[in-house]
């Protein structure tokens, strides 16, 4: 089988996870076998990579607004542990988002220093997104440093909530908010106003990453592009950033039609295989490789660009062959 390098997956800091009221009670709700696998770091989680045949994993911190000083401490943890299974596991850096200042700070420390390869954030900072100029010196961090940022989807702000509430349970709306829609819908929200802000033309080789197979936006690109047009003068379309400056991973989708979408609307290096650990079993993934493989949808050159070749690109790991 393909090596496999995985980009959307998790772990969470005791640190963090402590560190205010908001981080205990988001954890309190997790499964608590969801939980275990999330604050492992050592044996386990190696036994379940190799359950998945995943070759390298790039650990990132679940949901958490972080202080500087505990995204520090999470940090070295997180570089503590790969140094125990180095050709295993790799590193994205939490940062304390809101201090960008801080953050940019952090980022730099993290790859210059930890070995990491670039960092994930939250979808919005209590319902603020980062076209916001103030959040920019971490996307001119990572775009001098040459590392990807990955976005991440994150829990709605009470203001947001109000938003999904309807004729329902509460507990309907939380589900809409979240990984029943809003997630994604949110994610593909924010790579627009990136995009309508200018910030890829001030960081022309920025390099973003989002998972769940584009977070809905390859099935509407085609009315986006045209649309897009006309929000203001910018050095390079909607499409050529898409197609330049967005990377793709397959995270916590397991079904072809939406990859046969993604395939048709971006170049296959800069589509990559991810799981989504611990939410889905690494198992899973290789189960839907396999299907991949049998319908011919991704195949021979692609197929390892897609498994493997593409993370080695991005992120400058290597895959155990």
């Amino acid at each position: 089988m393909l090596p496999l390098i995985t980009l959307e997956e998790h772990y969470v800091s005791p640190k963090v996870r402590e560190s205010n009221t908001e981080a205990q009670a988001q954890y309190a709700a997790f499964p608590a076998h969801i939980l275990s696998k999330l604050e492992c770091l050592g044996d386990e989680r190696i036994r379940d990579l190799d359950k998945g045949h995943v070759s390298v994993q790039v650990i990132s911190h679940g949901p958490g607004d972080a202080s500087p000083t505990i995204c520090t401490a999470a940090n070295d943890d997180l570089a503590t542990a790969i140094s125990r299974h180095p050709t295993r596991l790799a590193g994205f850096a939490i940062l304390p988002m809101r201090e960008p200042s801080a953050a940019a700070q952090e980022l730099q420390r993290c790859v210059t220093q930890l070995g990491f390869v670039g960092a994930l954030v939250e979808n919005h900072l209590n319902g603020q997104f980062y076209d916001d100029e103030q959040f920019w010196p971490v996307f001119e961090k990572a775009h001098e440093l040459n590392v990807p940022i990955y976005i991440h989807p994150t829990f709605a702000s009470d203001s947001m909530l109000e938003h999904y509430k309807g004729n329902y349970d509460n507990s309907v709306a939380l589900a809409l908010s979240a990984y029943g829609w809003g997630w994604h819908s949110e994610t593909g929200h924010h790579i627009l106003r990136l995009f309508a802000s200018g910030l890829f033309d001030r960081f022309p080789r920025l390099k973003i990453v989002i998972g769940h197979m584009g977070e809905m936006l390859p099935f509407q690109l085609d009315r986006i592009f045209a649309v897009a047009e006309r929000w203001g003068a910018k050095m390079r379309d909607l499409r050529e950033v898409w197609r330049s400056n967005i990377w793709v991973t397959t995270s916590g989708m397991f079904s072809l039609p939406p990859l046969a979408c993604l395939l048709q609307t971006m170049p296959i290096d800069h589509v990559l295989y991810s799981v989504d650990y611990p939410f889905s079993p690494n198992e899973r993934g290789a189960e839907f490789l396999e299907k991949i493989e049998k319908s011919g949808l991704i195949v021979g050159q692609d197929l390892e660009l897609f498994a493997f070749k593409n993370a080695e690109n991005l992120l400058g790991v290597k895959a155990r062959q």
